[in-house]
This record gives C-alpha cells, sequence and structure tokens, in this order.
C-alpha cells in the first residue's frame, strides 16, 4: 500500500519535468506497473488478515477498490490519447488525474471515519477540474455546479454527526466500532440515519439524489466519465458498508424503507435507459439501477448481501467504464451521441463491434462474467430477507437486459452513415483499453473468493 502511494507521488512530481514526446507513454506505463503491483493486495494469500500502517489499513475490501483505482487510472490515460495531440495542457491533464487516484487510495485505506469524509470530499476536487477544465460543452459548467451542490450540501450534516460521534465515543475508528457500541436513543439513532447516510446515498447515487450524475456523465471527457462511474460512486458504497459497522440494527430496521426507494428508482431508471437517445446518458443512467442493488444487499446485513454488494462494485466499475470508452471512440469516429445517427459499426468495424457485444452482454450479467456473480448473490440475499423484493429485482434484472440489448443493436446495426470515419477506431490503443476492462470482467469468475472472503 505504501509502495503505491509513494510511486503515485514520484509520479506527480516527475510529470512536470518529462520531455513532451515521453510524457505520456511514461505515465501510461507507470500506471500500469502500479496496477500489477496493487493486484498483490486483492490477491493476497490471506484473506482475513489486515495490513496495517498508522493510521493506514488495508482488508481485503479496500484492497480490491484500490486495485480497481489504479487500474481504471491507468485505462484513463490510455484511453485519453486525444489530449496531447489537442494540445489541452496534457501536464495538468495528468497532474490532476494522478491526484485524483492518489486521493482515491487513501479514501480506501484509511481507518478512521473523518479521514474518510476528508479524502471522500477531496476526491470531487479533481472531478470538478477534470469536468470544468477538459469537458465538451459549455454545460460543463452547469453540470460542474450541480455535482458540487448535491454531494456538498448533503455531506454537511455527515461531518457533524462525526464529530458527535468522535465526542460520544472518544473515537471514528472503523476498527473499534466492532468492539464498542454508541449509546443512543432510538429516536437519536433515527436521526443520525436521516443525517448520515444521505451523504453516501447521493454520491452512490440513489434514485431522487442522483439528477447530478447524467449532467456530470454527458459534459465530462472520457477519463472524468470513466473514473466517476467505476471508482467515485464505490466511496459511497464503501462508506456505507463501513458505516453501517457504527449501528448495524439501525441500517437492518430501515432497509425496508431504503430498498423500496432504490428498486423502484432501479425500475424508473431502466425504463428511461429504453428510450434514450443519448448515448452517455443511457450508460449513466444504467449506474443508477446497478447502484440500487448494492444498496439494496448493503442494507440487508446478509453474507450473500455485502458478498455480492462488492462484487457488483468490481463488475460495475470495469463494465461501466469500457462502456463510457466505447461511447467515447464512437463519438470520436461519428462526432456524435445520438444513437438514431450513430449506426452500422457491425458493417463498418465488425471487430470494434465485437467489443460493444462483449460488455453489452457483461452488462446484462450474462455468463461468465462476474456480473452474474455479484446479481446472483444479491438475488439471495433479498430472498432471504423478504420475497416482496422479488418483483422489483425481476423487473430490474429483465430491464437491464432490455437495455442492453437496445444499445447494442441501435449502434450497430442498420445502415453505413455517410458522415463516419472507421479509421479512426484502427488503433491497437482501442483494442488493449477494451482488453484491459474485459480480461477482469470474465477471469474473476475463477478467483471469486477474492470477493467474497474479505469480512
Amino acid at each position: 500500500m505504501l509502495t503505491l502511494l509513494f510511486v503515485t507521488l514520484a509520479l506527480i512530481l516527475l510529470t512536470p519535468f518529462y520531455r513532451q514526446q515521453y510524457l505520456w507513454p511514461s505515465l501510461c506505463s507507470g500506471t500500469l506497473l502500479m496496477s500489477t503491483v496493487s493486484l498483490n493486495l486483492a490477491f493476497a494469500p490471506f484473506p482475513h488478515t489486515c495490513a496495517t500502517f498508522g493510521p493506514l489499513q488495508t482488508d481485503p475490501m479496500s484492497a480490491a477498490l484500490i486495485a480497481l483505482s489504479i487500474w481504471i487510472s491507468a485505462l484513463m490515460i490510455m484511453a485519453s490519447s486525444k489530449i496531447p495531440q489537442t494540445k489541452q495542457n496534457p501536464r495538468l491533464f495528468l497532474l490532476t488525474l494522478l491526484s485524483l487516484t492518489a486521493t482515491l487510495t487513501l479514501a480506501f485505506s484509511v481507518t478512521s471515519l473523518m479521514s474518510f469524509y476528508i479524502m471522500f470530499e477531496a476526491s470531487l476536487i479533481p472531478t470538478l477540474l477534470l469536468i470544468l477544465g477538459w469537458g465538451y460543452q459549455p454545460e460543463r459548467l452547469q453540470a460542474g455546479m450541480y455535482l458540487m451542490m448535491y454531494t456538498i450540501s448533503a455531506s454537511l450534516p455527515l461531518l457533524i454527526n462525526i464529530l458527535l460521534i468522535s465526542a460520544s465515543s472518544g473515537h471514528t475508528s472503523f476498527i473499534l466500532s466492532h468492539m464498542s457500541t454508541i449509546p443512543v436513543s432510538p429516536s437519536m439513532a433515527h436521526l443520525w440515519w436521516l443525517t448520515v447516510i444521505p451523504a453516501l446515498l447521493v454520491k452512490m447515487p440513489m434514485y431522487i439524489t442522483h439528477l447530478w450524475l447524467p449532467k456530470a456523465h454527458v459534459e465530462a471527457p472520457v477519463s472524468g466519465s470513466m473514473v466517476l462511474a467505476a471508482i467515485l460512486l464505490k466511496l459511497g458504497s464503501y462508506g456505507l458498508l463501513r458505516v453501517s459497522s457504527f449501528f448495524p440494527s439501525l441500517m437492518f430496521s430501515v432497509s425496508p424503507l431504503t430498498n423500496s426507494v432504490a428498486m423502484w428508482g432501479a425500475t424508473v431508471t431502466s425504463m428511461i435507459c429504453l428510450r434514450q437517445s443519448d448515448l452517455k446518458s443511457l450508460i449513466a443512467y444504467s449506474s443508477i439501477g446497478h447502484m440500487a442493488l448494492v444498496i439494496m444487499g448493503t442494507s440487508l446485513l446478509s453474507h450473500w448481501g455485502w458478498q455480492g454488494a462488492l462484487a457488483m462494485m468490481i463488475a460495475h466499475g470495469l463494465c461501466s467504464s469500457c462502456l463510457f470508452a466505447l461511447s467515447n471512440m464512437t463519438y470520436e469516429t461519428s462526432n456524435t451521441r445520438a444513437m438514431f445517427i450513430t449506426k452500422g459499426l457491425l458493417t463498418m468495424f465488425p471487430a470494434f463491434s465485437m467489443w460493444w457485444f462483449i460488455l453489452s452482454i457483461a452488462n446484462m450479467a450474462a455468463p461468465p462474467s462476474i456480473n452474474l456473480f455479484s446479481e446472483i448473490a444479491l438475488i439471495m440475499s433479498a430472498i432471504w430477507a423478504s420475497p416482496a423484493y422479488m418483483p422489483l429485482v425481476a423487473m430490474c434484472c429483465f430491464l437491464a437486459a432490455a437495455y442492453s440489448l437496445h444499445l447494442y443493436s441501435s449502434i450497430n446495426h442498420g445502415p453505413i452513415p455517410l458522415f463516419s470515419n472507421p479509421l479512426n477506431l484502427l488503433t491497437n490503443r482501442n483494442h488493449t483499453t477494451c482488453l484491459l476492462h474485459a480480461a477482469p470482467i470474465f477471469l474473476l469468475i475463477s478467483k471469486t473468493d477474492v470477493l467474497s472472503s474479505w469480512f
């Protein structure tokens, strides 16, 4: 863990001194090497032990998310190779990405709830810089405002409650929370839930608090969309899993309300996906449905639910990040995100269409992807809790398959548009980016204990 932090810091310090022609290859190869080192954390042979250094700790859950963060960071640099060609301040762009990587690594490593809150909020600054500095359209200013207003306004009550927890128990440690309980009345416990949990649900986001997500995705550059979908949404899920250890009985008692809103929202947003004409908006709305399943699995406090929640976080992070990278590659060919204009990819470039097919079926949890394992685990946890969840869960799974097939067929079939330039897709960079996303999705199914033996 410290090795990863030191290497990230070294890359940040060396970035201003690289020559222009070596800048992008050096940073891309450096982050790829870091990602291979980070796999040692996730695939440690002793899944129930923790590596601790002062205020930092890695257990198997945080190790898997740290590995995902660094893996996606390397692929973000690879997918953004157009930036040095357009001369849009590539050094500042890389410094922003590396700073975000370091912040996320610390967020998944700290042992204190207060430290997690600081890293939780600090990750917004590089994300906002990505949207405002390298976004495509003037509407990126509105998207940045939505992002900051939703997340910061919901996070202020969380800060106040962290201070109250520290005053009443003398600590905010995730480790000590398993050994001691905080004496509060039932009414105060419910007030705590109403003020703490919304900050995490906004970050995931849950339906009703999701309006910032499509705007941020549509206006962000490809790297911003990738890190938003793959990592930043997982900060809310990770925080929900950690915070539930302070009041576990309360989390279970309010789970019917939370799960009802989340699953109903997942059904509604899945129906919205079927009517979307914007490629990035469809992928963004699909994230709300997948995160609703994570909310359900987390709040039920069952082994199946928590195993499925972590597996869904990893699976969705890889799958949605690749879908956003594919949408950007398609945009570079047609210069439009409109699905009714982008047609005929299967005829123009069958190899690229194959990647769309692979990621579309992974998004609908087809075997042998890790998405299938996560959905089975989450469905089992829902059945264990109450059969009443099954209609909404079944509807979400059906609609996910429907809009995934709609996504693939809309842009890959049909007549070839006259304004497309398929030569933009004939690059090894595009195939490598897709391969490094897709390989873990289908290889992790043979090593599911990495995702299911962390508690």
